[in-house]
């Protein structure tokens, strides 16, 4: 196999419509879509360590108010993104619920969709 270093436009498209999109308006069936099930998050949040299954951070997502309700400013933006073949790394932040997340994001393509395979954050009171 051949090396590519290449950008897809459908990356920065998932992360918009489904990452971002959906943790704003709280949509779990959305968030299952750009997350593969066997995702682990881990990093830090306000200093402390931070380790969840997908299942566990979803039902946390679930069960809290979504950042739209709360009326709090929201913003998602993508850093960085690099992408090897069927691999890439986006490095995002978002700005939700008076904190400031910065995430590493690996994503592989599988069957011609870009999903998040390892989320790896910090987020810190703003």
């Amino acid at each position: 196999m051949t090396t590519q270093l290449t950008y897809d436009a459908s990356i920065t498209q998932a992360l918009e419509e489904l990452y971002f999109h959906a943790s704003y308006v709280g949509d779990i069936s959305k968030l299952k879509e750009i997350f593969h099930p066997g995702t682990r998050l881990f990093g830090d949040v306000k200093g402390q360590p931070y380790s969840k299954t997908l299942d566990e951070w979803l039902e946390v997502v679930a069960n809290r108010e979504s950042p739209k309700d709360s009326g709090k400013p929201f913003k998602g933006e993508i850093l960085s993104i690099k992408m090897v073949n069927s691999v890439a790394v986006a490095e995002v932040q978002v700005k939700a619920f008076d904190m400031l997340y910065h995430d590493f994001l690996s994503l592989h393509r599988i069957d011609g969709k870009w999903v998040i395979v390892s989320k790896i954050m910090s987020g810190v009171q703003q």
